[in-house]
């Protein structure tokens, strides 16, 4: 097996300075570092991990953290997470993905295990968790849920002004009985997403029914059950926002079983964009969170962080967009 030292012996350098330029270290001068690359492509070299671990002091394994994985975390939101951070780090590292509510403690969660951790976080139960990578000395990075500690790198979308917006396209419709199905009790985004909806309606002076409120789990079955509860009131809405996707189309399917027609007889409207969204009968319209953008960029965050830790830390919040389909139309009088 073809070694660092033998690559040294080639190219004329030290072992260190190999060591170096395959890890791209700005220390090496670009033309030492491609005659290094070069000859190591040729020799068909293959990286011990586990020798470079033990100089290095490193585990190449990033960890990725949801809340749940059981609760309120949708497939297609679970998915859209881990493509995007896998497409940003090498495959030098290995990615280990958990709920951190499958611990009792975090005792296992050290820095000789994990060189970084990013934490998709739907709740403010997270923050032991956090503050134990941060007593860690781990790099870590906080995705989806805005954290007010000024250590903490973070990066989410503005989920107010997504629900803000996808209410006010209802209101220019003509819709003036607008319910909303709300996510988990206690998650941020369901939070960001209900005031999003309350301040549209004071903003356009909308009068706001608490019989329009009503609570959700994120899983279609809750949207199926809520739409009910809503189709049995004295006066129906003619239109119902819903905290994401899934609920969405169980709302939908609770709607077509009532016999009624959407857009027709009631609107709908998400948030997510989940992959399903453009493929539901009628297509439906919903907020797109970027998910995966955001992954991505807290990947990209996260490795420039684990090279320096004094990166200056910031909030970044990535704009969504309102995605106009088929399941909500016009009010006709």
């Amino acid at each position: 097996m073809v070694t660092i030292k033998d690559i040294a012996k080639l190219a004329n350098v030290s072992h260190t300075t190999v060591s170096r330029a395959l890890n791209n270290s700005p220390l090496i001068k670009e033309k030492t570092k491609k005659k290094i690359i070069d000859l190591a492509n040729q020799l068909n070299y293959t990286p011990n991990y586990n020798a470079k671990s033990l100089v290095l002091q490193k585990s190449y394994t990033i960890g990725l953290f949801f809340t749940s994985i059981e609760k309120g975390t949708s497939p297609s939101f679970f998915s859209d997470t881990v493509r995007g951070v896998n497409r940003v780090i090498s495959g030098e590292y290995n990615l280990f993905v958990r709920g951190i509510d499958d611990y009792k403690d975090f005792s296992s969660i050290t820095n000789h295990r994990f060189d970084g951790i990013i934490i998709m976080s739907q709740s403010d139960v997270d923050h032991v968790f956090m503050y134990h990578v941060l007593n860690q000395k781990i790099p870590l990075v906080v995705l989806n849920r805005e954290i007010n500690e000024k250590l903490i790198h973070n990066i989410l979308s503005d989920d107010r002004i997504g629900a803000y917006e996808a209410v006010c396209y209802l209101i220019n419709e003509g819709h003036r009985d607008i319910a909303i199905i709300e996510g988990i009790e206690g998650f941020k985004s369901t939070k960001e997403r209900k005031e999003g909806y309350v301040q549209a309606m004071i903003d356009s002076r909308v009068p706001i029914r608490n019989e329009y409120i009503l609570k959700g789990k994120y899983d279609m079955a809750s949207g199926y059950e809520a739409m009910g509860t809503l189709l049995s009131l004295e006066k129906p809405p003619s239109a119902v926002f819903c905290s994401n996707d899934d609920m969405a189309i169980g709302a939908m399917n609770a709607a077509f079983a009532h016999g009624l027609s959407i857009p027709k007889d009631i609107s709908v409207v998400g948030f997510d964009d989940i992959g399903f969204s453009q493929y539901t009968n009628p297509r439906l319209t919903t907020v797109k969170r970027p998910i995966e953008k955001i992954s991505m960029q807290g990947a990209e965050k996260l490795l420039m962080l684990m090279e320096n830790l004094e990166l200056p830390v910031e909030c970044v919040l990535v704009k969504t967009e309102l995605k106009i389909r088929d399941s909500a139309q016009k009010l006709v009088f």
